[in-house]
């Protein structure tokens, strides 16, 4: 946990619990070692209400924490139906069950119990689809995102010494049945491995690759973000301009991420050619264009044709994975935030910024009325302090180099 820090002087963290061995395990250990700190867990088990039992083994899960003094919540998912892609869906409505429960109760640490096992399993799944080598790391340890940070203590720790845990504590878990379904990719490849323990030296030598992948990846992002640093300017409205020449690819598709909006940075085929001789395009969200009066260099902004449709605008709301809306005050039933999009023509005669950049700003719109822009200070030049849309763009290299920017004043 030190390697995964730094943490308040008393940490409040909270686990993803499903009530196998392995989270419980995690909620164990973690409740020992944040005692220590005078800080509390919340376990937070997850009911994807796929079987019957789910729900009564959530209940006992919790009992069970409970019994050793840690607060437990049961999460329940519904809407979760079996057919095709049923374990992503499932990992996705998990993971965001997790972070809204974290975040709502102010807690920006989440760990997570995946381990040496699973880890091996994951280099083995992106080394079948042809992931790079930033893929082959694996899962990240630590993984800090818009609303918390997200932790894997146990990556390198094989299942069989978490039960070994779990039978020392006298605690009882359940076993999902799921985990040993044949027709899933991850069950298959368990039984390949062979190594149910997942202490034999094959596991091993897979967990330590994705080590050295995970340090080569730190190494290039690092190298990716001074790229950035030096060739963009990066702005609080959601755009960037990119300095005339060539640039790295990972750094092109690091920025083209950023401005997008999007979890994942673009296939690499498609970033190499542009890269190498930037030039007007449209790729991954995002169109490149003549900086103009900008500057020399390109112009980086979102497509108008990919953007997410309007959310209510209430606060806490992202938008098109690039926005949060921040309310000092409430705004009417009835609210939405989106694109400026057609009236963008209204706002020529009090911004200097590109139709293309106008056009991509959040607008907050009660029916077809416009309500404001708040980054053009639209209608009222005081309206940031009681209603601001933040620039929030996904974990990236060239949302690091921002952030970074941004707090010495450069953004």
């Amino acid at each position: 946990m030190a390697s995964l820090g730094p943490f308040e002087p008393a940490p409040r963290l909270a686990a993803g619990v499903s009530g196998g061995p392995d989270s419980l395990a995690l909620a164990v250990l973690t409740d020992e070692w944040v005692r220590g700190l005078g800080g509390s867990l919340l376990a937070l088990i997850v009911d994807h209400g796929l079987r019957t039992e789910s729900g009564v083994e959530a209940a006992q899960a919790a009992a069970r924490l409970e019994a050793r003094g840690i607060a437990a919540r049961v999460l329940r998912i519904d809407g979760l139906v079996r057919g095709p892609a049923l374990a992503e869906r499932a990992r996705k409505a998990r993971l965001a069950a997790l972070v809204t429960a974290s975040a709502g109760h102010g807690i920006l640490h989440l760990l997570l119990g995946h381990h040496a096992g699973d880890q091996a399993e994951t280099v083995l799944i992106r080394s079948l689809g042809g992931s790079g080598p930033a893929g082959l790391a694996g899962m990240a340890a630590l993984v800090e995102t818009q609303r918390l940070r997200i932790l894997r203590p146990l990556l390198a720790v094989p299942p069989a010494r978490l039960r070994a845990t779990l039978l020392a504590t006298h605690m009882a878990w359940a076993e999902d049945p799921s985990n040993a379904d044949q027709a899933a990719l991850r069950p298959r490849l368990r039984q390949l491995r062979g190594d149910g323990a997942g202490d034999g030296s094959a596991t091993a030598a897979l967990v330590d690759a994705a080590a050295a992948a995970g340090r080569q990846r730190a190494d290039s992002e690092a190298n990716v973000a001074a790229v950035l640093a030096e060739r963009v300017s990066l702005r609080p409205e959601g755009y960037g301009v990119l300095s005339a020449g060539p640039v790295m690819p990972a750094a092109l598709s690091a920025l083209l991420q950023t401005i997008g909006g999007a979890a994942f940075p673009p296939p690499a085929k498609s970033v190499g050619d542009l890269a190498a001789m930037p030039r007007p395009a449209t790729l991954a969200g995002v169109r490149l264009l003549p900086a103009g009066r900008l500057g020399p260099g390109f112009l980086l902004v979102r497509e108008a044709a990919a953007m997410a449709p309007d959310i209510p605008a209430m606060g806490g709301g992202i938008w098109d994975g690039r926005f949060r809306i921040d309310m000092q005050v409430q705004l009417p039933s009835g609210a939405t935030l989106g694109a400026l999009g057609s009236d963008a023509a209204r706002m020529r005669r009090i911004s200097p910024l590109p139709a293309a950049v106008l056009r991509a700003l959040p607008a907050i719109r009660l029916g077809p009325a416009l309500l404001a822009v708040p980054h053009l200070a639209y209608p009222d030049p005081q309206a940031g302090a009681r209603c601001s849309v933040v620039f929030c763009p996904p974990r990236s290299a060239a949302a690091a180099a921002f952030q970074v920017a941004n707090a010495f004043g450069d953004a």
